[in-house]
């Protein structure tokens, strides 16, 4: 059964860009052009994600977020884009998209209003996946706002991937059905993953390090229960990626990118690609770290330990290798050294009976070959993360 809803996609974590957390719920072009909710950003956005390296280095997707449609569906009952801000109309946008060699996503919500009061899609489900098909639309993130019951937010889910695999177009499909569950039942994941290529489980990341942070303790409270359903066709979404905005210091985007990538996470950022650092731009174009957010082998990586204010967490990769972090939760002093036993590492399998040790973040460093009886001493800035690669 799990194969008959297979849509065969994000046999990796997706990657793209998202309008979101940057561009929020922008409608007032005449007052700001350049960061309203338009189809001008998404154009800018794709232009810029060809011309600097962005689509080459893996970000395929361009994603509209909510507020991107008119106040009430056509005649037909059809959704509709908002007329002033997106006048070509969603079509000829992702025909332009598809022209530079990258994807569109769209967002709708599965009860009847989105959650800042557009139409949703509830009783629409049919309807609403055919245009988006129709448009060529290539990923629908469905958000659980006004959806009533439970049972109908479930119903509507389910409903969404059925009617989104009708309509014969490869469609991502992201969910954030966990997250509205959770306050009341815990998750059945094996349906979920049945249904949905991504999945949000916890509140919307905010560009803060304690937004970053809570995402990552939630995680590792949950490993339990979330890691081990993830893998190609679904996977965990922690959301979006903040760096290249404005709240965390270096180290603090460091760990961001580390640790989505230990986490098999979805890697879609939120940002204004035309106004970004080039530090932030190599960090998040660093192949390195890309390779292991991408790695076939598919597994979503978990803390194993824990010892006062750092974190140790492994990611099984392909080739017998693994990515491992250390995290220094810590937000006072200096630098400070973390020493554990590599034996610690894959159950004891990593490093026996010997391995080679590569650093790849804060910065590529090769740290030679060693022993399964050798222990390693790892220096770590406040709120840092090293990323190894054994």
């Amino acid at each position: 059964a799990g194969l008959a809803l297979d849509n065969g996609l994000a046999r990796t974590p997706p990657m793209g860009w998202l309008h979101w957390e940057r561009f929020l719920c922008g409608t007032d072009c005449a007052a700001d052009p350049h960061r309203c909710v338009s189809e001008r950003l998404f154009v800018e956005m794709a232009d810029v994600m060809v011309a600097e390296g962005w689509r080459d280095a893996g970000y395929e997707f361009v994603c509209i977020d909510d507020c991107w449609m008119a106040p009430t569906r056509d005649e037909q009952g059809r959704l509709q884009p908002d007329p002033k801000r997106f006048p070509s109309g969603i079509r000829k946008l992702a025909d332009y998209v598809h022209s530079k060699g990258l994807k569109l996503g769209i967002y709708s919500d599965v009860g009847n209003k989105t959650c800042a009061g557009f139409p949703g899609s509830y009783d629409h489900y049919d309807l609403d996946a055919q245009t988006f098909a129709s448009w060529g639309v290539d990923l629908l993130k469905f958000d659980g706002c006004n959806s009533g019951t439970l049972e109908l937010l479930a119903e509507g889910y389910r409903r969404m991937s059925l009617a989104l695999n009708k309509t014969g177009r490869s469609i991502v499909y992201s969910c954030e059905w966990p997250f509205y569950l959770r306050p009341v039942q815990q998750p059945n994941y094996t349906e979920i993953k049945h249904y949905c290529n991504h999945w949000r489980n916890f509140f919307d990341v905010y560009d803060s390090w304690s937004s970053i942070k809570s995402i990552l303790d939630w995680t590792a409270l949950h490993q339990d229960s979330i890691v081990k359903i993830a893998g190609p066709g679904g996977w965990n979404d922690p959301d979006m990626a903040m760096i290249g905005n404005f709240g965390l210091s270096w180290d603090q985007a460091v760990t961001q990118m580390a640790m989505w990538a230990i986490m098999a996470a979805p890697l879609f950022m939120s940002n204004d690609l035309r106004h970004i650092s080039p530090e932030a731009k190599l960090l998040l174009q660093n192949k390195e770290v890309i390779a292991i957010n991408q790695d076939v082998l598919g597994k979503q990586g978990y803390q194993i330990a824990k010892d006062k204010h750092f974190e140790l967490w492994e990611r099984p990769l392909s080739g017998q290798a693994y990515a491992v972090a250390v995290l220094n939760q810590q937000e006072i002093g200096g630098p400070q050294n973390f020493t554990f036993s590599l034996s610690f590492l894959g159950n004891g399998l990593a490093c026996n009976p010997a391995c080679s040790i590569q650093q790849v973040l804060p910065a590529s460093r090769d740290w030679g070959v060693y022993s399964w009886v050798s222990s390693l001493s790892v220096e770590v800035n406040p709120t840092g993360t090293v990323l190894l690669k054994v």
